[in-house]
């Protein structure tokens, strides 16, 4: 029986997998070795101790609605797309309303997470921790790992000759950059061409003499602002058109998405993407077309090599007088503190089962919370993560069990990508948000059914099914159901469009009525969808990358 656990970590991770251990009524204890909560969005403009942290001027991706806690909305007066230091606020809120403070151990290092000799049978951990220098040991039943995927930059000098051998100027890695100060006058180029790198070109382009970007796969970019101005991941996450993804050929849905992006801009003249490209990513950027339009960002192909001042193309153009060159390339994860023989028994998070529990443990005793790519707000799939987890740790429901082993790594072995990726382009292989965030929610017994819903409460069956996949929906049924899921699903436009109405103009046309009666005609589509997707399994996985946050 699990009754102690041990939470590495007190970022988002951190904080859901404490609140949903005393929700199961088990006993948790949290080390965090900083002296604060919120992990990586916790800005610092320490460069120091190992600690990585956003840069300053870094703004969600994700919507505050899609990426709150399920039984915990954001206030109503927040933005929609939250700047670093308010999304730590919500954090701190958080904390304060579930009184989750208390257990955590500040200023706390994990140094060894090993099974102990008896662990075959009890399944138990020993944690060795070192507070100021002092080190203590710990036995728990569990421990829930809850540091990230945000751990070691990777930096693949190899990949690029000459960088660390002839090129005189200063490289360094996206980790290191806080703001633009140090680049004011400077010829920049940033290597990679993900979220991030699109963030930092964008940002430089204000105030260093030139940018250059440089890209090596087919790069589609969108706006977090959608059609008439509502968030993107609003719009776009809904049920139906995970039934339409799911219902229609694959390649008809490329195509789809495609004309899509290419409705505000075509892409192709601006050298980002092509709709043949078989292999591309998303990333989400309002400025980046604009910024290539005024020519203070040049765009470039992959990097060949380095001379002692100048930048070499694989297209064979050169680049003289760089100053300065940002590695935009991502990062590893890493867990050091882990025994050996645990942390190979899994080389990234698809050797894992459901991307939490390695499988040939004997006991399921260890959960990485948060090793996940998706299509929308890890922070909700973090979260299901840790109530499927408590409630396992928990035990005492039929749904709450994890299959035999060979069970376990069938499923790990179906869902394995068959080619092997480079850890930068990792992000490119997210999962489906709603598929994954489903998958684990119908383990956990609190996956929303929308047919049943259909016929006791239609208004909301149809608000699931057309609206915002929003959090709230997994806190409808089951195990920690919470009586204000309905009503904060149903009031989450006007949570949306609050922070936007500081100056009231009159418009007496109204969708209301509109949208009424649409969503009463689409009722035998919600009827029919629910009903196929309840008899046929639906798609775990996706290529398609969305917004993070």
């Amino acid at each position: 029986m699990v009754r102690r656990v041990a939470v590495i970590g007190a970022g988002v991770g951190g904080l859901v997998s404490i609140k949903c251990c005393l929700d199961e009524g088990l006993e948790p204890t949290c080390f965090e070795r900083s002296e604060d909560i919120g992990g990586i969005w916790r800005y610092t403009d320490s460069k120091d101790g190992g600690r990585v942290s956003v840069y300053r001027s870094v703004i969600t991706n994700t919507s505050k609605e899609m990426s709150c806690f399920s039984d915990f909305p954001c206030p109503e007066d927040f933005p929609n797309f939250l700047p670093h230091g308010l999304l730590l606020e919500y954090f701190r809120m958080y904390a304060r309303h579930f009184d989750l403070l208390r257990h955590i151990h500040f200023k706390t290092t994990a140094l060894s997470v090993r099974r102990r000799p008896d662990f075959a049978t009890s399944g138990q951990w020993e944690v060795v921790t070192e507070t100021d220098g002092v080190r203590e040991s710990h036995v728990f039943d569990a421990v829930m790992v809850c540091t990230g995927h945000y751990q070691e930059p990777y930096l693949p000098l190899a990949s690029f000759p000459g960088i660390d051998t002839r090129f005189k100027g200063q490289y360094l890695h996206s980790r290191e950059y806080k703001d633009v100060e140090a680049f004011r006058g400077k010829r920049v180029l940033v290597v990679g061409i993900g979220n991030t790198g699109g963030d930092l070109s964008v940002e430089l382009s204000h105030v260093a003499a030139k940018v250059f970007l440089s890209a090596r796969s087919s790069t589609w970019v969108f706006s977090r602002v959608s059609d008439h101005g509502f968030p993107f991941d609003m719009v776009s996450t809904t049920r139906f058109n995970h039934f339409l993804d799911w219902l229609l050929p694959s390649a008809l849905t490329r195509k789809i998405r495609f004309r899509k992006f290419n409705s505000w801009f075509n892409h192709a003249n601006y050298g980002l993407a092509s709709t043949k490209s078989s292999y591309f990513k998303v990333i989400i950027n309002e400025e980046l077309p604009f910024c290539l339009l005024s020519g203070t960002i040049v765009l470039k192909p992959n990097l060949k090599e380095f001379t002692e001042s100048s930048a070499v193309f694989e297209d064979g153009t050169i680049e003289e007088n760089i100053d300065v060159v940002l590695f935009a390339t991502g990062y590893i994860f890493s867990f050091p503190f882990l025994e050996e023989s645990v942390r190979s028994l899994f080389d990234d998070n698809r050797s894992l089962y459901k991307c939490i529990f390695p499988p040939q443990l004997e006991k399921p005793t260890l959960a990485i919370i948060g090793l996940v790519q998706l299509t929308g707000s890890v922070m909700v799939g973090t979260e299901m993560q840790a109530r499927w987890v408590t409630g396992i740790f928990a035990g005492g429901r039929r749904w709450n069990k994890l299959p035999p082993t060979s069970r376990m790594m069938a499923d790990v072995l179906k869902k394995k990508p068959p080619v092997k990726r480079n850890p930068s382009e990792r992000e490119n292989l997210k999962m489906s948000f709603i598929s994954y965030t489903d998958e684990i929610a119908s383990c956990a017994g609190v996956k929303p059914n929308v047919l049943r819903l259909l016929l006791t409460d239609p208004w909301l069956a149809l608000a699931i099914f057309f609206g915002p996949c929003t959090p709230y929906q997994y806190r409808l049924v089951g195990r920690g159901k919470w009586s204000g899921a309905r009503d904060a699903i149903l009031t989450q436009w006007q949570r949306t469009l609050k922070p936007l109405r500081t100056r009231v103009v009159d418009d007496s046309s109204s969708g209301s009525s509109g949208w009424r009666w649409m969503c009463l005609l689409a009722l035998p589509v919600a009827l029919t969808a629910g009903f196929l997707l309840s008899k046929y399994p639906q798609p775990g996985w996706s290529l398609w990358a969305g917004p993070r946050l």
